[in-house]
């Protein structure tokens, strides 16, 4: 049985009464009908204990209640309050009730076995995924030796190892895989090549204005940028093969470093073209108006990207996804 929307029912030792348990959120639940089953106490006396616990502050309302769907008698769907074992104890010893110590007993029994069973079941996971980790942050160790990489670059290599961490200790938590890859927003539309082109046409004569470039910067080699394009254009039996705008984005830049479409200038060209595509799409900032990624963060995983081994591209790009995915929910 899944921990999660698992319904079991507990009954007391003389068998006279039994509640239906809702298992979820590595808690319990019951409405207050149930609570009045439960301790053999009328609705009215459990809504003055329950308001009591949160008017003492004892628990935090917020934290300790969830609503869920409940089909009445009259067939319809209601959104019914429920409260968790804290909530349950809280109570239990209000109305010093027996039955209360009773239940606590058997809901923490089985919440252990549910934690057992969700271990084993995700244990597999876990581990594929704790050596991508390790393959990944092999990888951001070579990029840090680079004799390329800056002081600011640095810390913007310093920003993807922290944000890659925090995701690893979500997979602790069993709250995501490391490295599923995430949904992210669905579509993303690609300029055409013609269009890439003209942009880093006018980036080209900003940094030649500044000397950071010259005329070799950014000029295509046959069809490659095209090919590119194409390539991120595609589709797999009738669905596109990169259907979100993250996933878009991190093949877009993987493609232009990797396949070096450009006589000079990839790392900065694929770098630009990222920037370009999510400003195109409304997603180089996110809903609290901060960047996707700053200046320093995209150095570093540009540099991320070129230093990588093409056995590791699908790690990078799980990688990439994930910052752009979370940083831009955040």
């Amino acid at each position: 049985m899944d921990k999660q929307n698992a319904i079991e029912i507990y009954q007391t030792e003389d068998g006279q009464t039994q509640v239906d348990v809702r298992f979820e959120q590595d808690t319990v639940w019951l409405n207050r009908q149930q609570f009045a089953q439960l301790f053999d106490r009328d609705i009215k006396t459990i809504g003055k204990h329950i308001n009591n616990v949160f008017k003492e502050g004892e628990l935090q309302k917020k934290a300790v209640v969830a609503k869920f769907a409940k089909t009445a008698a009259d067939g319809k769907m209601y959104q019914v309050e429920h409260y968790n074992l804290d909530v349950i104890i809280s109570v239990g010893y209000r109305v010093k009730s027996q039955q209360g110590t009773q239940f606590r007993i058997w809901a923490t029994k089985r919440l252990k076995e549910y934690l057992i069973q969700g271990y084993s079941l995700h244990q597999k996971r876990f581990e594929q995924n704790a050596k991508a980790l390790q393959q990944a942050l092999k990888l951001i160790e070579k990029t840090a030796q680079s004799d390329e990489l800056t002081l600011d670059a640095g810390r913007g290599l310093t920003e993807i190892i922290s944000r890659y961490t925090q995701t690893f200790l979500w997979l602790q938590r069993y709250d995501e895989g490391l490295l599923e890859e995430p949904k992210g927003q669905a579509g993303g539309i690609l300029p055409s090549p013609e269009e890439a082109m003209q942009s880093l046409r006018i980036l080209k004569a900003d940094l030649m204005a500044r000397q950071e470039a010259t005329d070799l910067f950014a000029n295509p080699r046959a069809e490659g940028l095209a090919g590119i394009f194409g390539n991120l254009e595609q589709s797999v039996f009738g669905a596109p093969a990169y259907p979100s705008i993250e996933s878009k984005a991190a093949h877009l830049l993987y493609f232009v470093v990797k396949n070096h479409p450009f006589s000079d200038g990839n790392k900065r060209s694929g770098a630009f073209l990222l920037v370009d595509f999510l400003n195109r799409n409304g997603r180089l900032f996110n809903a609290q108006g901060e960047a996707v990624i700053n200046d320093t963060g995209l150095a570093a995983l540009t540099l991320l990207v070129a230093e990588s081994d093409p056995k590791q591209k699908e790690t990078l790009i799980r990688l990439i996804i994930h910052m752009l995915t979370n940083k831009t929910e955040a």
